[in-house]
């Protein structure tokens, strides 16, 4: 059997995020956390997280400026990612979550960070020195991408699919021009899934819809999600089908599409499952991480036999 490829994560956005949680809080007061703790946010570093969790060989593509980045780095080795860092001339973004209080979990995010020319140009050489094979998984935000500068690395994106697999979960702008490639699979929210629709077109069904964007678009698979409903999947020339979630009781849903994203990839890539079989496998595991707070860190799996390709995990709802 040959080696699984190796899976790189791209995430154009770096986040320095600290996470305050509170007994109490209230607008327009000073009030003082009971705990503080540092993450490194960006989706790409979430798919990333959890492929490390599940022992899947990865490396996280990012870009880090000033003190924020140096401490985002420092983050990731401490906790052994595999990673590359390409400097860029402004500082990382910046982001504070806010727990307790009897209020919903909140998050604030600064100012996105656009990486420079010298940021991408680093960036295109290293991708273009990967072997054949090597999967590429494009997450989040890419703040920049209308400027010419991302020209480089927007060349080597639309030649990936030549060299090996291209997953792709964005949104907006980068959204419809992957759209456009030849992407092994694009993994999106229902509300981006809508913006890809012409207006008239939203009273169709999913069905119909997934039907016209295969008309419409190059991209092979599509997955769809909307928050606990079930998950849409069209790929392989086969009509447009769905699975449902486990039902839960939703504490925090922040990168449960990333936990998704990374199980998919694992099960299709290291566990040899087809596409729709390995985004069957990952519905549950991102349930699950919906059910707690953190990425990645709800509790172990109950493992079943090694031939059965069911998600192996139990919810307690």
């Amino acid at each position: 059997m040959s080696a699984a490829p190796h899976i790189l994560t791209f995430t154009g956005n770096l986040l320095a995020e600290r996470t305050q949680e509170f007994a109490a809080w209230a607008p327009a007061r000073t009030q003082r956390a009971e705990r503080e703790s540092f993450q490194v946010g960006g989706k790409g570093i979430n798919v990333s997280k959890m492929l490390n969790r599940l022992g899947a060989p990865n490396t996280a593509l990012c870009f880090a400026g000033g003190a924020a980045g140096a401490e985002c780095e420092t983050w990731l080795r401490a906790r052994n990612f595999g990673f590359r860092a390409f400097p860029n001339g402004a500082a990382t973004r910046t982001g504070l979550v806010v727990r307790g209080g009897g209020y919903a979990e909140t998050t604030f995010l600064g100012r996105d960070v656009p990486p420079d020319l010298a940021a991408l140009r680093a960036c295109a050489e290293f991708l273009l020195a990967q072997p054949s094979g090597t999967v590429l998984a494009v997450s989040g935000s890419l703040p920049g991408w209308e400027s010419p500068d991302f020209d480089v690395l927007r060349e080597v994106f639309h030649r990936w699919p030549e060299r090996g697999s291209l997953v792709v979960d964005t949104y907006g702008a980068p959204l419809a021009w992957f759209a456009n490639e030849a992407a092994a699979l694009i993994r999106i929210n229902r509300a981006e899934f809508e913006t890809l629709v012409p207006p008239d077109d939203l009273k169709l069904s999913t069905r119909e819809l997934l039907l016209k964007l295969r008309d419409r678009f190059r991209a092979l698979r599509w997955a769809v999600t909307d928050g606990g409903a079930p998950v849409w999947f069209m790929g392989d020339h086969n009509a447009p089908e769905f699975f449902a979630a486990p039902r839960i009781r939703e504490v925090s849903p922040t990168g449960s599409g990333d936990v998704m994203l990374a199980c998919l990839l694992h099960a299709r890539f290291d566990r040899g499952l087809s596409w729709r079989d390995a985004l069957a496998w990952s519905i549950p595991y991102a349930t699950a991480n919906a059910a707690h707070p953190g990425i990645a860190e709800f509790p172990e799996p109950v493992t079943k036999s090694a031939e059965d390709s069911t998600p192996p995990f139990h919810i307690d709802a």
